[in-house]
C-alpha cells in the first residue's frame, strides 16, 4: 500500500498547513504520543515563568497584581479560551481544578432545578465527574446519580434529571458525543447539561453556544500545553449567568472582594465562579500554552487530528491486525475525538515496552492502549515510525519482560 509508506508520511507532513506550528514546541527525542495526557512544553513557557518569577514576583512583589494585572488573569485567559469552545469571551473563566469546577456547576445546577433529584451520566465517564457527583448528590439535598449507557443516554432524560453530565470525547475510547442532540434532548425535558471538554478543548472543534450548551468545564494542561496541574476552565452561559450561584462563594466571586464585607454577595456574570486566589505561576505557564493555538481555526486542528487518527488505524489494520488488537475507538472520523486506543490483553507490558523504545503513549485500565495524536505537533511520520516500533515489540515479544509488568503509580 503506497499510501502507508514513510515517504507517503513525509509528502503528508510537507503538505501539512499546521506543520510550521511544531517549532513551538520543545520536544524530547523519540516519539511523544501522549499530548492528551499532558501536552508538550512550549518554546517560550520557562523564558516567561521566568519573568514572572524574577521581576514581577521577585522585584515587583504585591504591586504585580495590578501592575501586571495579576488580578484580571481569571478572565483575560477565559476569553483566551473562549473561541475555542464556541464561546463568548465573558462565559468562560479560568480557575482551580477540574474537579472544583465540576462540584461548582453541578451545585449551582441541582440548585437551579428543586424538585429534581437526578444527575445523569453515564457507566464510564472519567472518573473524577462520577466521583465529584457522587459527592455532590448527596450534599445537595435529596439528589442521586444515575449512570446509563451512552446510546441509552436520552431516553433516559426525564422529568426529575436536574442535571446530565457527559464528558464530550470519552476519556478511554475517544468516542465524541453528538453535543447538540443531547443538548436538545435535555432542554426538551426541562434539564439542564453540563460538559466536560477536557479531551476536546484545542484539537477538537467545540460549538458550545451553536448547541445552546448551559454549561461547561475544562482542563488546561493536555491539548492546550499549560503544564502539569495547570488551571482549569468553566463556562456559563450567558443567559444563566445572573441564575446561578456558585455553592464555593469565595472572596474572589464576590462582587467587591477588596470591601471585605462580612456578608456574600455574587459578583456579576461569570466572575462569581471565583473562588480563591488565582495560581499566578500556574495561569502565566497556561498563558503560553494557550498563545500556541494563537491564530490557529479549531477546525483545522480536528482535520488533521482526525487525519493523524486515521492514518494510525490503517497502519495498525494493515501491519497489527493478527496481533492481538481490538480497535476501542470510532473508526469513523467525525465520531472520534484526538486519541484512538486498541484493547490487548497485554496493553501495559506493550506501552512500558515502547515508552523504553521512545514511543510515549500510555495505558488505560483494565487493556487499553491509546495513542493521542496532538495536531500541534504530531507528524505523520511520528505516526509511521510509532506503528514501525509497535509490530516489532510484538515480533520480538519485547514487552515479555519482567521489568515492565509491575506496574507505576501513574499509568
Amino acid at each position: 500500500m503506497t499510501d502507508l509508506t514513510l515517504d507517503d508520511a513525509r509528502r503528508r507532513d510537507a503538505a501539512d498547513p499546521l506543520a510550521p506550528l511544531r517549532d513551538r514546541f520543545v520536544l524530547p527525542d523519540g516519539i511523544y504520543l501522549d499530548g492528551n495526557s499532558l501536552g508538550a512544553l512550549p518554546r517560550d513557557t520557562a523564558s516567561a515563568l521566568a519573568e514572572v518569577v524574577q521581576r514581577q514576583w521577585g522585584e515587583d512583589l504585591i504591586a504585580s497584581w495590578n501592575r501586571h494585572d495579576w488580578i484580571g488573569q481569571p478572565q483575560r485567559l477565559g476569553a483566551r479560551i473562549a473561541p475555542l469552545v464556541g464561546a463568548k469571551p465573558h462565559e468562560v473563566i479560568v480557575a482551580d481544578t477540574t474537579s472544583t469546577n465540576l462540584f461548582k456547576l453541578i451545585g449551582a445546577a441541582c440548585a437551579a432545578r428543586p424538585g429534581r433529584a437526578t444527575i445523569l451520566s453515564e457507566p464510564g465517564n472519567f472518573p473524577t465527574d462520577l466521583y465529584v457527583a457522587e459527592g455532590a448528590a448527596r450534599m445537595f439535598g435529596d439528589r442521586r446519580l444515575k449512570t446509563v449507557a451512552a446510546d441509552d443516554l436520552v431516553a433516559a432524560i426525564d422529568g426529575d434529571v436536574a442535571l446530565v453530565l457527559l464528558t464530550h470525547v470519552h476519556y478511554k475510547s475517544g468516542r465524541k458525543l453528538d453535543m447538540a442532540a443531547i443538548t436538545a434532548a435535555a432542554h426538551e425535558k426541562g434539564a439542564l447539561i453540563l460538559w466536560d471538554l477536557s479531551h476536546s478543548t484545542g484539537a477538537v472543534a467545540v460549538d458550545l453556544n451553536g448547541c445552546d450548551a448551559d454549561l461547561a468545564v475544562g482542563c488546561g494542561y493536555k491539548y492546550l500545553n499549560g503544564g502539569p496541574g495547570a488551571p482549569a476552565f468553566l463556562f456559563v452561559a450567558e443567559r444563566l449567568q445572573e441564575k446561578l450561584r456558585s455553592p464555593l462563594s469565595g472572596w474572589m466571586g464576590h462582587d467587591a472582594p477588596f470591601a471585605f464585607d462580612d456578608a456574600y454577595a455574587p459578583a456579576p456574570g461569570i466572575a462569581r465562579f471565583l473562588c480563591g486566589t488565582p495560581s499566578v505561576l500556574g495561569m502565566a505557564a497556561l498563558e503560553q500554552g494557550l498563545a500556541t493555538v494563537d491564530g490557529v481555526d479549531p477546525a483545522a486542528l480536528f482535520a488533521k487530528a482526525s487525519a493523524l487518527g486515521a492514518y494510525y488505524i490503517r497502519l495498525m489494520d494493515a501491519r497489527c491486525g493478527d496481533a492481538g488488537f481490538t480497535l476501542a475507538s470510532p473508526r469513523v472520523d467525525a465520531a472520534r475525538g484526538a486519541h484512538v486506543s486498541h484493547a490487548h490483553d497485554q496493553a501495559y507490558p506493550i506501552c512500558q515496552a515502547l515508552i523504553a523504545r521512545g514511543v510515549v503513549g500510555d495505558f488505560r485500565a483494565p487493556d487499553m492502549l491509546r495513542m493521542g495524536f496532538a495536531p500541534l505537533y504530531t507528524r505523520f511520520a511520528d505516526v509511521w515510525y510509532a506503528v514501525e516500533v509497535i509490530c516489532d515489540v510484538i515480533a520480538t515479544r519485547a514487552w515479555d519482560d519482567p521489568a515492565f509488568l509491575t506496574k507505576a503509580r501513574v499509568t
